[in-house]
């Protein structure tokens, strides 16, 4: 039996701490674990960040081993090489599949009943390989997928119109990476076809400017990576945001990555698209309506993954 208000973090660099301090303030756990490879480095951030606690809402944190995942509903896992400034997802794969290897079975050496959110990249290969390592549930281990991504293209589409980002609607789906593409054909600004609302505001040129913002939110990681060295508080955000899907059983749509099942045409690969998130993870996949220039871009996305996959002997 779970405890749906206890959750894990197993990794706790930046991404790692960056997310418990973002789930902290959720106000949704009671509990939180906190595991790494340096314990030292664990009991450092659990004890900063109980000094906080103060200014949010009561609740346990703590740094603890693989035994201490016993009970957890929420296991997140950003442990993994980082990415480097002159590399790309999914140039980490090998390297974070071998640390995977280790890492799974100790997690359902302990819990099988947990969802498991994968948030360490390449998250799409290693979403599918969490899945393979841990012979769970395909529903019950999901990406952290192109959440962030959907985030990034909702804010530069309302910084370019000038509206409240959250009144934007469209989707980055495929690979969390270079090969990812922006549903442009079912964008809208509060139920206002996009192209409409565009000419509305008097803007017209629009596959310039499509090119322009999806570019922009293509190669926003590789920029602040440039600038600041790594990624860590859009990705905590959206963590959170999954978190709080799962442990209040909201069904919120967000495009997780998860394992297609023949969905869109795609085999056995897990890919971001729009699904249904509650407290049994990645309830329902939708297939959502696309162009045949966007099905095409997907399916060139799901080639790029699928040629990593097979290399792996999973």
């Amino acid at each position: 039996m779970v405890n749906i208000q206890k959750a894990a973090v197993i990794g706790c660099g930046f991404v790692g701490s960056s997310t418990a301090f973002a789930m902290m303030h959720t106000g949704v756990f009671s509990e939180l674990v906190l595991i790494d490879v340096n314990r030292d480095k664990a009991q450092g951030e659990a004890m900063d960040l109980s000094h906080g606690l103060p200014f949010a809402r009561p609740m346990k944190i703590y740094a603890g081993d693989y035994s201490d995942l016993r009970e957890c509903a929420l296991i997140v896992i950003t442990a993994g090489a980082a990415q480097k400034p002159d590399e790309t997802r999914l140039d980490l794969v090998h390297k974070n599949v071998g640390i995977f290897r280790s890492i799974i079975p100790e997690i359902v050496k302990y819990n099988k009943e947990a969802v498991l959110l994968v948030v360490s990249n390449p998250v799409d290969i290693l979403t599918y390989a969490a899945q393979k390592l841990s012979g769970l549930p395909s529903r019950q281990v999901l990406g952290s997928g192109t959440v962030l991504d959907t985030a990034r293209l909702k804010y530069l589409v309302g910084e370019h119109l000038g509206v409240d980002s959250r009144s934007v609607h469209a989707f980055i789906i495929g690979e969390h990476g270079d090969s990812e593409l922006a549903v442009w054909s079912g964008a809208n600004v509060s139920g206002v076809d996009l192209d409409h609302f565009c000419e509305l505001c008097g803007h017209t040129r629009h596959r310039e400017n499509m090119e322009r913002i999806y570019t922009d939110v293509r190669d926003s990681a590789y920029e602040i990576i440039e600038k600041k060295g790594a990624t860590y508080y859009g990705i905590a955000a959206a963590v959170a945001r999954i978190a709080q899907c799962i442990v209040r059983d909201e069904h919120s749509v967000l495009p997780v990555s998860t394992n297609l099942h023949g969905l869109y045409g795609v085999g056995d690969l897990c890919m971001s698209v729009p699904t249904v998130v509650g407290r049994r993870g990645a309830e329902k996949v939708l297939e959502i309506e696309m162009n045949d220039e966007e099905r095409a871009e997907f399916r060139r996305s799901a080639a790029t993954l699928e040629e990593v996959a097979r290399t792996l002997q999973l």
